[in-house]
């Protein structure tokens, strides 16, 4: 998951010349450029203090849940009031468009900084500063409430590790409903507080001319809303044929497992994960029966082997205070204290600190996750260096912080790397298609409920004003649609299922950025394995391959500082497209059809 990203010179006496590559400040410096660097230098400084302490109070309010005790959040929400009222200052908001009339005075990195200081504004805006407030403190509680909620099951208390392992393991259908059921009981708690949310972020940005809030998360990639719906629409237009392969297969194969009649469509409690967004757990490739090795490492083997993968291949060994700050393992589930329990990577003081909240278990899965968060960490790490400017350290685009952390996490389950590793013998015999299959229920499947289910519910969200008596109806009308799932008893609109997904709570309205970092992450591992390992994209080692480094280090080094369009053609030689996903998994569409002989399609021949 990420985090709001920026960042931090080596220390404060730099910033004079920070990111300037010696041209600023010195004689070649015109005067414009000089006084607008003097504005940078004050305004960078001040926001990385405020940015350094909304970090650690957010931490805090993140990993110390203590139901009855609102100290954290109170103090969250302090320290984005003072961040907002910085960034959002009228004084901030009328320089910005001051210099940026003079933009072909000034050198492209300050124009894109002054850009990027009035895009942070809009969320922030001083005009509103009452309507501010309330978001801040709406946001901060909403967190709180999703977080300290205790979940239940046959009247004990259970995590959500608890929940996805039944799900992933039970054949006991009834015992899947009562497990799926225990999971939404959140959603109902969060309804009312989303409602609130919704109305103060389209009321915040629309005082800097934003139409609404998810058209101003999507002007980030200089996009407007109805070019990135038509784009996720491309991608899964791209996919659907597969994917339709994909969800006629689900449904005979899970209908013979749990020994019933063949449904329509997918009830959401036969599938291995809370929102159907992940099916590939029904699949144990055999073989890489990776679970039965990991199950006797503990959890910090899993992350210190995920280190390992990126020291291999030139990148540095993490910051000692990576581990003695970061909140790695998971809670006992009858803990008073609670803590946000979806993996994340956080740039803390935006210089050295870095951290990671996760509930690492010795298991795939967590395996997987930690090489993805651990990707995010090495992006922060890399572009903290005195050639990027503190305001421009952050992905190229937000997606492509996933996508690096995603790839990573997919070159990890590669049975050459697994073999490389010692975790499978080298002589193992795997099928290739059921490891495609595999790969294809996590990444394809994926992409419909990212740019199908939850970019359209969060655009009809925003931008089209669900009314409230609405919001359950057209969650599973768009599982429907564009998953081919359906909920496995009636849910009416006491209950909020979309809400149940924390990013619709705390990370509005970029969704899309995770379906977009899949896209990429094939483009840039199709490269990866053609042009530097010449190997199988399917079947890679990327252990110890410095080459693939010094690639991603080319990648991740400019952090913002160059647009996004740029870093992928420079680096892949193409503009965005599905084409690299759709060779990967070209040699499962055949097995897929030979499997569906006979079967029925009930999804439409088109999306």
């Amino acid at each position: 998951m990420k985090q709001a990203i920026a960042a931090l010179c080596i220390s404060a006496t730099l910033f004079t010349s920070c990111g300037s590559g010696g041209e600023v400040g010195s004689s070649t410096a015109t005067a414009e450029q000089s006084d607008a660097q003097k504005f940078l230098d004050a305004y960078t400084q001040e926001y990385v203090k405020l940015y350094t302490n909304s970090s650690e109070a957010q931490w805090k309010s993140n990993t110390e849940i203590v139901e009855g005790d609102s100290t954290n959040t109170v103090n969250a929400r302090i320290a984005d009031e003072a961040m907002a009222a910085f960034t959002g200052s009228t004084k901030n908001i009328d320089s910005a468009r001051k210099y940026l009339a003079m933009k072909d005075q000034l050198t492209p990195i300050q124009a894109k900084q002054f850009e990027l200081i009035l895009y942070a504004a809009a969320n922030n805006p001083q005009t509103v500063e009452q309507l501010v407030k309330q978001r801040i403190a709406a946001e901060n509680n909403q967190t709180r409430q999703l977080y300290s909620f205790q979940y239940m099951l046959n009247g004990k208390k259970v995590s959500t590790n608890n929940i996805d392992d039944i799900l992933k393991k039970e054949n006991d259908v009834n015992k899947r409903l009562a497990a799926w059921t225990a999971s939404k009981e959140v959603g109902k708690t969060l309804k009312t507080g989303l409602v609130n949310l919704r109305n103060l972020r389209n009321q915040t940005v629309q005082a800097l001319g934003y139409d609404d809030y998810f058209t101003y998360q999507v002007s980030d990639y200089g996009m407007t809303s109805p070019e990135m719906m038509q784009t996720m629409d491309r991608l899964m237009n791209e996919l659907y044929p597969l994917y339709r392969e994909l969800h006629t297969w689900m449904r005979y194969e899970l209908a013979a497992k749990y020994k019933q009649p063949v449904p329509q469509y997918l009830p959401a409690h036969w599938l291995p994960n809370r929102w159907g967004q992940d099916w590939s757990p029904v699949v144990e490739v055999k073989g890489i029966n990776l679970d039965s090795v990991l199950r006797t490492k503990t959890p910090e083997w899993i992350v210190k082997e995920g280190e390992k993968l990126y020291t291999s291949i030139g990148f540095p060994a993490l910051p000692a205070t990576f581990w003695s700050k970061s909140s790695l393992y998971p809670y006992k589930p009858d803990s008073n204290v609670k803590k946000n329990n979806h993996a994340s990577a956080w740039h803390m003081d935006l210089n050295k600190d870095v951290r990671s909240l996760m509930s690492v278990e010795p298991n795939a899965e967590w395996f997987e996750t930690a090489n993805h968060e651990l990707g995010h960490i090495y992006y922060y790490m890399t572009y903290t260096n005195p050639d990027v400017p503190p305001l421009l350290r952050g992905g190229a685009n937000r997606a492509y912080h996933e996508a690096i952390g995603t790839m990573m996490g997919l070159a990890a389950m590669q049975k050459p790397y697994l073999v490389g590793r010692g975790l499978v013998p080298a002589n193992v015999q795997v099928d290739s298609v059921q490891s495609l299959l595999k790969e294809a229920l996590n990444s394809v499947v994926f992409i419909f409920f990212s740019s199908g289910t939850m970019s359209n519910f969060e655009k009809a969200l925003y931008v089209d004003s669900l009314q409230p008596d609405q919001f359950n109806a057209r969650w599973w009308e768009l599982a429907k649609k564009y998953q081919g799932i359906v909920p496995p008893t009636n849910r009416g609109e006491e209950y909020c299922d979309a809400a149940t997904k924390t990013h619709i709570n705390d990370d509005a309205a970029q969704y899309y950025d995770y379906a977009l970092s899949y896209v990429i992450l094939y483009q840039l591992h199709n490269h990866i394995a053609k042009e530097i390992l010449k190997q199988d994209p399917r079947a890679t080692n990327y252990y110890g391959q410095k080459g693939i480094g010094e690639f991603l280090k080319k990648i991740t080094y400019p952090g913002a500082s160059k647009d996004w369009r740029t870093v992928l053609k420079e680096s892949t030689g193409e503009e965005l497209n599905a084409k690299a996903m759709l060779e990967y998994f070209q040699p499962l569409v055949s097995w897929l059809q030979e499997q569906n002989k006979g079967r029925s399609y009930t999804l439409p021949a088109t999306l």
